[in-house]
């Protein structure tokens, strides 16, 4: 196992251009990541001129094959989709989820909609949305599907992003997105892709309200549940007498009418000839011990042992299949991935097909994966465990994934199947479970594959897991343990949680000196990412030092123009750029620059990161001249070396529209932040966080031009998504919040501003910190609201406290520390003039 630096810090963004069809272009496949997939022209150009065929999809066949009793639920839920008229499915854009029990027929009836109305859509795509990557695995089988002479040598990733622009360029499709765990992983693809019918079900009732209007299922009403319990267990051509309708009621109101219960004992009594009596009489036998107590866990333990018995007189390698299979992903479990458990493709045939008969799992359309109900998975998997501490199939599932972990580092499409099993595995493990170095591999291996794809935030639960087998295998301060916990650290910093990733970071530095030494190559990179994550947290005292001894230790082993000492160089200047050190700052992104051009080159990417960083440094001192004439330079080589779509070019455009509006040119300023906003709402979608952060700069571009209602409304529109996407509290919510509340300043509304000012300074104090430069300039804020609304005596003791807790954070000398000294005073002055009957003229700084 490896762990790595940290990046080079510095000003960055990210983001798209418009659509075209004669050049590359980048896409953004998912919201949790911000994943810009860079497609070629000859990529583009299919993406736009291939058709789907009559009736496309990849629809995959019931269970049971039977669907009864939800006429009502199957003309709402056109009504609601095609509220228009059917005439207009393929002009107007729809949302809707299903929500229900497991094992209540929500995929059931999304099915039977899908078949029932396909010939209406362009094309009618199913969609397994139990997580990001199974949603990004199922759309690049669309791409494998549409455009095959492409896809064939293209990667998830690539055939994901073509899906996408495929379904923009063509409208009057339906994507079902079946099993949807958290409904927030669907907001990139409805803001991404409007022309179109979106349907999803889910077992969850919250969490829909900003997504999508829901229509809840409930159970089968009793003649329903008699109609398909009689069907599946005496066929459709068999018309049930009377007693055996009464028995068929009785049998169904002890299933509780759960649609999945009926189906596995009518596959039962079908299969066996077991009498719907007998059948009763049976499952009476059996204690209600499933897990969790929850109803329909405890309908389907009555059934399965029935069931599972059945099965294993008839085949009992399936029952081994079914138990390893209870804690893999419940969908797209490839034929391929439980072969070791078999001696031949014959006898995993049989297997498989021994558990289909008695519907305990379900194929996909081509056959070569196999669904299993979470519900089935969920009893199974609280089975009594072994002697050696394994339950059934526990020991098995982590055979599996560690035979399917591929040897090396790689990418290929092995990982786009295999990924979402290993997540299962590790999210499922049992406590007091037995560790294994092998099974830790397989985890760790899975996560570098999440990071690789710059998606380290998605890596937690693995890496929580590697952590765990690690320290119950090899110890606490084994160095692949000690690896194990840094990587943890930074999943969280990547995802913003840094009161876990410092203590974390903390842990590992200090083991790490005491095992490996003070100098070695791992404790530098321990002490290089605890820094970034003090400074990350605001606290500079700690984050400058730390920096500089890593700088120290790494010049004195590593050489002067070492890759990792130029990193050390310009995450230091970014800390003393943080702190306001700006002459400190500017020396050493010069120095930087100079020597990664000399050691890398004038255009690698790493020497435009430096170009980017000292010119927003020159910004922050006030040279707009410099800083401009730099920006537009790296913008060029940006354009020219890294394409105009690649995320450091956007970066680049992005920071030299800053400087334009800090320069007052807002004739330039605006209609690049126009543009930008324009590509990403195209690209990423209208919720992306990258379109949410050109809004919010665009918003405060119109301010200063005093087109306040412009703003205003884009700061109002910008907040309400970003409370919907990040969540109330997260530290761009309260950016947004923060700029609403001064554009509420600037158009004289007092009232309003000091409300949202005073909420937003509660929230950060408690998210942030009372000290944190964020919370500052939030203290800062309100008291000129105060100052403004007449209100000196508060404003004055706000101003205050934010002096004197920039004066023990920031230094004495900090721009922030000098614009508070002079607020103070001019509000000083101001309730001096009201005493005295005069006028106080001076001017108020914005900052801190």
């Amino acid at each position: 196992m490896t762990d790595g630096a940290a990046a080079g810090r510095g000003p960055q963004a990210t983001g798209a251009r418009s659509m075209a069809v004669d050049g590359d272009v980048g896409v953004a496949i998912s919201g949790d990541g911000a994943r810009v997939v860079m497609l070629p022209a000859e990529a583009v150009r299919w993406a736009k001129e291939v058709e789907a065929p009559p009736g496309a999809g990849n629809l995959p066949g019931s269970a049971s094959g039977v669907f009864v009793g939800r006429g009502e639920e199957l003309a709402e839920l056109r009504r609601l989709l095609a509220a228009e008229g059917e005439a207009a499915v393929t002009q107007i854009s729809g949302v809707r989820a299903v929500h229900g029990l497991g094992g209540i027929g929500k995929s059931t009836l999304a099915l039977h909609y899908a078949h029932t109305y396909r010939r209406r859509y362009t094309l009618v795509w199913w969609i397994n949305a139990a997580g990001t990557e199974q949603i990004v695995t199922s759309l690049a089988a669309l791409a494998t599907r549409l455009c095959p002479q492409w896809a064939a040598s293209a990667g998830v990733q690539e055939r994901a992003a073509w899906a996408l622009l495929w379904l923009q360029w063509h409208p009057g499709w339906l994507l079902v997105f079946d099993n949807v765990e958290d409904p927030a992983d669907l907001r990139h693809y409805l803001g991404t892709l409007p022309d179109g019918h979106h349907l999803a079900t889910s077992r969850t009732a919250t969490g829909w309200h900003a997504i999508a209007p829901t229509m809840p299922l409930g159970l089968l009403d009793a003649d329903a549940a008699v109609d398909l319990l009689c069907t599946l267990a005496f066929g459709p051509e068999h018309e049930p007498t009377p007693e055996q309708r009464t028995d068929a009621a009785a049998l169904a109101a002890d299933l509780g009418h759960l649609p999945l219960a009926l189906e596995q004992a009518g596959a039962y009594l079908f299969e066996t000839g077991t009498s719907l009596a007998h059948y009763r009489q049976m499952l009476g036998q059996v204690m209600d011990a499933a897990a969790g107590g929850i109803d329909p866990e405890r309908t389907i333990a009555r059934i399965w042992h029935h069931t599972l018995t059945a099965v294993e007189r008839r085949n009992p390698q399936a029952v081994t299949l079914l138990n390893a299979m209870a804690w893999l992903a419940p969908d797209a479990i490839p034929r391929t991935l439980l072969a070791p458990l078999c001696p031949g493709p014959l006898a995993l045939g049989q297997a498989l097909g021994a558990l289909y008969a008695y519907n305990m799992i379900a194929y996909d359309a081509d056959r070569q994966s196999i669904n299993v109900h979470r519900l089935v998975q969920t009893v199974l998997r609280h089975q009594p465990a072994d002697p050696d501490g394994y339950p059934p199939g526990r020991h098995d599932a982590e055979h599996l994934i560690q035979h399917a972990t591929p040897d090396k580092d790689t990418d290929t499409a092995q990982w786009g199947q295999l990924l979402p099993h290993v997540i299962a595995v590790a999210d499922s493990t049992p406590p007091h479970s037995p560790a294994s170095t092998d099974t830790a591999y397989a985890y760790y291996a899975a996560a570098q594959y999440l990071y690789r794809q710059g998606r380290d935030a998605h890596t937690i639960p693995l890496r929580t897991a590697t952590l765990a087998q690690c320290e119950q295998v090899l110890g606490e301060t084994h160095p692949d343990t000690l690896i194990s916990r840094n990587n943890l650290a930074s999943a969280y910093d990547s995802a913003g949680d840094l009161g876990r990733a410092i203590p974390l970071y903390e842990a590992t530095l200090a083991q790490r000196e005491q095992v490996l030494g003070e100098t070695h190559p791992d404790t530098l990179i321990s002490r290089n990412n605890l820094a970034g994550a003090y400074e990350s947290a605001g606290d500079l005292g700690r984050a400058i030092p730390l920096f500089e001894a890593t700088l120290a230790q790494r010049e004195q082993d590593l050489g002067d123009t070492h890759p990792h000492t130029l990193i050390s160089r310009n995450n230091l200047a970014y800390a003393y750029q943080s702190a306001g050190d700006l002459e400190g700052a500017i020396a050493l992104y010069e120095t930087t620059l100079a020597q990664r051009e000399q050691v890398l080159g004038e255009t690698h990417p790493q020497s435009l990161t430096s170009r980017n960083n000292l010119a927003g440094a020159y910004r922050a001192v006030g040279d707009l001249e410099r800083a401009i004439a730099l920006f537009e330079a790296t913008v060029a080589q940006c354009e020219r070396v890294l394409g105009e779509t690649h995320p450091d070019t956007l970066a680049s455009r992005n920071n030299l529209a800053g400087a334009y509006d800090s320069a007052g040119d807002l004739g330039r300023a605006i209609p690049l932040y126009e543009a930008t906003l324009a590509q990403r709402e195209r690209v990423l979608g209208d919720i992306h966080p990258d379109t949410l952060a050109s809004r919010n700069n665009l918003a405060y571009a119109y301010e200063s031009a005093g087109d306040l209602e412009r703003a205003i409304a884009l700061f109002e529109a910008t907040l309400a998504q970003c409370e919907q996407v990040l969540g109330d509290i997260h530290p761009h919510t309260l950016a947004s919040r923060n700029n609403l509340a001064g554009a509420y300043e600037s158009a004289g509304d007092l009232g309003r501003a000091i409300a949202l000012f005073e909420a937003t300074l509660a929230q950060c104090k408690q998210v942030l910190g009372d000290t944190h430069p964020d919370t500052l300039t939030i203290r800062n804020n309100l008291a000129y609201a105060y100052q403004a609304a007449g209100d000196l005596e508060r404003a004055i003791t706000l101003y205050e406290t934010t002096l004197a807790q920039c004066k023990q954070v920031l230094g004495d000398t900090h721009p922030h520390t000098l614009a508070s000294r002079n607020n103070l005073a001019h509000a000083r002055r101001a309730a001096q003039a009201v005493q005295q009957g005069t006028t106080a003229t001076s001017a108020t700084d914005a900052g801190p």
